[in-house]
């Protein structure tokens, strides 16, 4: 049987930064992020008996190594509760392929994990569902929950993600800045415990999550936008001041952090959010988001996309292969 996902990226607002346990990739805290509609990854995935191997290729490469066995590790989870014993061919791409620090290994496994269930016919609950999409990659459970979504690191013992209110509740709109680099992320997040910074982080980030979901929950911009910020801000410091110092901005990054205070100084309620990497979220509203968009394409950046909030995977009959 063959099943085709569609799954989106996503922006974190309230940002996970390392892992407690890296093998279950179990964060040390909470995070909130939103799903970028304009964002997307298609995965076919096929259960072909006949196969010797599993067949994986992303963005038209053959995938090896360790981002195969990530891959492998949720085939297998869902292949051994479905008493499947044969492989899969999985063929996925990315809407854009330039760009670090946008989300797409969250909606990369999401839509593995809707697929290949889809294709073995599989029933599971969404939290198991939700935990072993995690197991590829924990912000896939942000991906599948869709929308604004909190991922518990333990909730009642179990790590996995839910929406807190639909894509149309909030008057969020995305400009988003893709911009390459060849630093991996887990790069980034092994090296939290080495930051003097990391237990503040620690410390803070209850407060900091309770904050958000309150704006979330009252359709609030302005606080989600300087809130994702001031996350940003301290995930890259923590980032900096590690063993390695990773500084994962580019020239562009600044550009667009320098264009944004310009704006908000003129009375454009506009925000800067930044993952892992050099790519920038610009967060504003529906009035706004042109005027925005406009500006920054007056910087001659490589790409400028406008993004509504996204909402949950989706089954599509439009097949990669």
């Amino acid at each position: 049987m063959k099943a085709t996902a569609i799954a989106h990226p996503i922006q974190g607002l309230i940002k996970y930064h390392g892992l407690k346990d890296s093998l279950l990739r179990i964060p040390f805290h909470d995070s909130i992020s939103v799903c970028a509609e304009a964002l997307k990854t298609i995965t076919t995935a096929e259960a072909d008996k006949a196969l010797k191997e599993d067949s994986i290729m992303i963005n038209g490469r053959s995938i090896l190594g360790r981002e195969r066995n990530r891959i492998e590790i949720v085939l297998k989870a869902l292949r051994n509760l479905a008493h499947y014993s044969g492989h899969f061919r999985v063929v996925s791409k990315n809407s854009i392929v330039q760009g670090k620090g946008l989300g797409f290994s969250a909606s990369g496994f999401s839509a593995l994990g809707l697929a290949a269930r889809a294709c073995l016919n599989l029933d599971i609950d969404y939290i198991s569902f939700s935990e072993m999409v995690r197991l590829g990659a924990g912000s896939a459970t942000r991906s599948l929950a869709g929308s604004f979504s909190i991922w518990y690191a333990n909730k009642n013992g179990r790590s996995y993600a839910e929406q807190l209110v639909d894509p149309e509740s909030v008057d969020l709109r995305m400009v988003i800045v893709p911009i390459p680099s060849e630093v991996k992320t887990d790069e980034a997040h092994a090296e939290v415990l080495s930051s003097p910074l990391f237990e503040a982080r620690l410390r803070n980030i209850g407060k900091m999550i309770e904050s958000m979901k309150a704006a979330i929950e009252k359709g609030d911009v302005p606080t989600v936008g300087k809130l994702a910020e001031e996350d940003t801000l301290n995930l890259h410091a923590i980032t900096m001041t590690g063993t390695s110092h990773l500084v994962l901005w580019e020239p562009e990054t600044v550009r667009v952090i320098r264009e944004v205070a310009r704006m908000r100084q003129k009375g454009v309620p506009t925000w800067y959010s930044i993952d892992t990497g050099p790519s920038v979220f610009i967060n504003t509203t529906r009035n706004y988001v042109e005027e925005v968009a406009e500006r920054l394409r007056r910087l001659e950046l490589p790409e400028v996309i406008i993004s509504n909030v996204g909402g949950r995977p989706i089954l599509s009959e439009n097949h990669l292969f």
